[in-house]
């Protein structure tokens, strides 16, 4: 039996809804698994009896952080995987010594990082001072963890050509969504929903802009907003406006994501960066058609054989307005929503996303010095 502890620094995002679904199924297969940080928000109940309440708040905590990796080293695991930027920070602390094997997932690059920069275009305009510290730092701790996982290839990418991370320190593995009976839509697409932080890079109010031009939204179609954020402000007076007016709900943060997937047609999601993102996952389980932006891992991830695609590039209003005009007239959007679904099932489930980590943890178990567990 493995003994594997996570560490989060974050009660809710996508790598905490992660690592709840990756630690309840390593734990219902038989594995000694602990999650140390806040309580999730989202899907607590899956961690009962498998969680420690931890807070590391702030990166420059140092008393945090050495309260975190003590609680660590008194569990005694084999691996340690860190799901956020700052507790991959805090388990590099653990490296001297006898240890267990030290893992990260590297969920995504800072909010000012963008696409042609991160897809390495000459030219482009680069990420700020600051910015650019934070990912010196991500290189170095990139080299100080014995591997970095990555759930989309283009990550994988920018890692080792801005960052210099070693193709021997990095392993591609896919996320994991919950299991959903898929419900693809039975006629034309006509409710949209968007479920995201409200930040800038989201693309809120590049979604609301596009879905306001001219022939745009059908007289019937309307648009769910699930998330909060810096710009709800902003874009719910957007929506205030004609022809938005009484058309877009806002509903606020909300943990039930896959229900309002399930009662949607379809996932809109116009960031300007992004990874792999659960969302995605989850309307693909879900059977319902998604239009995003060729972003990260997105393309990939919609790459599905003899299957329409609607993506648009980043930031780009009425490319995005183009896209929308033809996934409202998409003839048959219910057959576009089965394939993703299937193709959700091979990627996305659970149990190949615990598989996969379980074969990393057992390969760099054989090469760190052991833990004793008495």
């Amino acid at each position: 039996m493995t003994r594997i502890a996570y560490l989060l620094t974050q009660d809710r995002g996508g790598p905490v809804d992660v690592t709840v679904r990756l630690a309840a199924t390593l734990a219902a297969d038989g594995h000694d698994v602990r999650v140390f940080g806040p309580v999730p928000a989202r899907d607590a109940s899956l961690l009962d009896g498998l969680h420690e309440e931890i807070a590391v708040a702030d990166k420059e905590d140092l008393a945090a952080a050495g309260r975190a990796r003590a609680a660590l080293r008194a569990w005694r695991p084999d691996v340690v995987h860190a799901q956020d930027r700052r507790s991959g920070l805090v388990i590099a602390g653990l490296r001297f010594g006898p240890r267990p094997a030290l893992v990260q997932t590297y969920h995504g690059v800072p909010d000012d990082v963008a696409e042609p920069w991160f897809r390495g275009s000459r030219g482009a305009a680069g990420p700020s001072a600051y910015t650019r510290t934070v990912l010196a730092a991500d290189a170095v701790v990139a080299r100080v963890l014995d591997r970095t996982v990555v759930p989309a290839e283009a990550m994988g990418a920018f890692l080792r050509r801005r960052l210099r991370v070693p193709s021997g320190r990095l392993a591609h593995i896919d996320n994991c969504v919950s299991p959903a009976s898929p419900t693809p839509p039975r006629g034309p697409v006509r409710h949209l929903v968007f479920a995201g932080l409200l930040v800038e890079r989201k693309g809120i109010l590049d979604l609301l802009a596009a879905l306001s031009l001219p022939g745009v939204l059908p007289l019937d179609a309307r648009l769910t907003v699930a998330g909060d954020g810096p710009e709800r402000a902003a874009a719910e007076r957007v929506a205030q406006q004609p022809p938005l007016a009484g058309r877009v709900t806002f509903l606020g943060f909300r943990p039930d994501v896959p229900a309002l997937l399930a009662a949607a047609d379809a996932l809109v999601l116009p960031s300007t960066m992004e990874q792999q993102p659960l969302v995605v996952a989850e309307a693909m389980a879900a059977g319902k058609p998604v239009l995003a932006t060729a972003t990260g891992g997105v393309p990939a991830m919609l790459d599905v054989p003899d299957a329409p695609t609607f993506l648009s590039p980043p930031g780009d209003v009425p490319a995005l307005a183009d896209r929308l005009r033809a996934l409202f007239a998409e003839p048959d959007p219910g057959r576009l929503g089965r394939l993703l679904a299937e193709r959700a099932h091979e990627r996305y489930r659970p149990e190949a996303c615990a598989r996969r980590h379980l074969d990393l943890y057992h390969q760099l178990m054989k090469v760190c010095r052991p833990v004793n567990h008495a």
